[in-house]
């Protein structure tokens, strides 16, 4: 039987899920019954049917199960969460043979589902396109064993390499990407849990840091302001999504949208702020700018991807974009070249 086949089959699946699983990660299953794939499903939303439920439900034959073999991108569960474990499902429908992606980084699985699988009699299979798996769910995999969200770092530059103009008459943005990326960037909040800006990019364009041009769920706002710069009748402040405003001082006032969070600015400012989103259980970030706060995780060394949009606009002088060095990744969105760039020294667990 080929495992490999069917597995890229539960990835594709699992990619269903992006964004809007959190905190759960995106898994996917498929049931196999003599070569012939007989049931197949996806995890949705977090509370809702894992996807070994949804495969086992899709089979229209259940007499067939005890012959068969479930695959599963990600280790079935154990434990009792919003849903019931899935090995127990396994277990309860006689599926002798299980083929696992990868293990469950969470300390809640870690190895616990496969060995109560096997201890029930299953032949058990792991590791089976295992790197794949693993970036299939590299902000899960970053978040349980670095303890800190996946960073993604965005930006878009001019032909000349600048980020935006020196002087601006208006607190509204200058685009220099096309509007094609500019919809491709709405989608990707969609994906992220949260998206960060810096003071400056606030004060200066007035940013609504939602997700307007793309249907999903609206990441989390995070905003640097030390000193209570930005004014308040600023769009972060509209209630629209949830808002987390990273400060110096303490005393503002909070409501169920806007929270304040003080952190020591004297000190690894990038590593206080992803220790932030980790204890509010964030799993990715997007940060969006401006240079100095991109500037400042990649000096930190506290990124792990970063997507970068060339536009066709000449600003002639300005604010200098950040640089990175070899790209992983180059395409074209109408004429913007977009550049996608790794941190390979972040990603030994993938």
């Amino acid at each position: 039987m080929d495992h490999q086949y069917y597995m890229r089959r539960c990835i594709e699946l699992a990619q269903n899920g992006l964004g809007t699983t959190y905190p759960n990660p995106m898994v996917g299953a498929v049931i196999v019954h003599e070569g012939q794939i007989i049931g197949e499903g996806w995890h949705r939303k977090a509370g809702g049917p894992h996807a070994e439920v949804v495969a086992v439900d899709s089979v229209k034959d259940k007499t067939l199960l005890p012959q068969s073999t479930i695959y599963v991108s990600l280790e079935p569960c154990s434990h009792f969460g919003k849903t019931p474990p899935c090995c127990d499902l396994i277990i309860a429908q006689n599926i002798p043979n299980v083929v696992v992606g990868t293990v469950d980084p969470n300390e809640k699985v870690a190895g616990s589902g496969i060995e109560k699988l096997r201890a029930a009699g299953k032949r058990v299979t792991v590791g089976v396109l295992e790197r794949e798996c693993r970036e299939l769910n590299k902000r899960f995999f970053t978040f349980h064993h670095q303890k800190r969200p996946y960073v993604v770092l965005k930006w878009a530059q001019s032909v000349d390499g600048f980020i935006a103009p020196a002087h601006k008459n208006s607190r509204q943005p200058v685009w220099i990407s096309n509007s094609y990326s500019q919809q491709l960037v709405h989608k990707w909040r969609t994906e992220e849990q949260a998206i960060l800006a810096g003071t400056q990019t606030v004060v200066d364009d007035n940013p609504k840091l939602t997700a307007r041009d793309w249907s999903g769920n609206q990441p989390v706002r995070i905003v640097i302001d030390k000193s209570n710069r930005i004014p308040k009748e600023s769009h972060i402040f509209d209630n629209q999504a949830p808002t987390i405003v990273l400060t110096g001082t303490v005393g503002q006032t909070q409501n169920d949208a806007v929270k304040f969070v003080k952190i020591d600015f004297s000190s690894d400012v990038p590593r206080q702020i992803v220790n932030v989103l980790y204890d509010q259980g964030l799993q990715s970030v997007i940060v969006e700018g401006g240079a100095k706060t991109l500037q400042s995780f990649i000096d930190a060394n506290c990124w792990d991807e970063a997507r970068v949009f060339t536009g066709q606009t000449v600003l002639g002088q300005g604010i200098v974009a950040p640089t990175l060095e070899r790209p992983v990744e180059k395409r074209h969105i109408g004429r913007d070249e977009l550049l996608i760039f790794r941190n390979h020294d972040q990603h030994d667990y993938l």
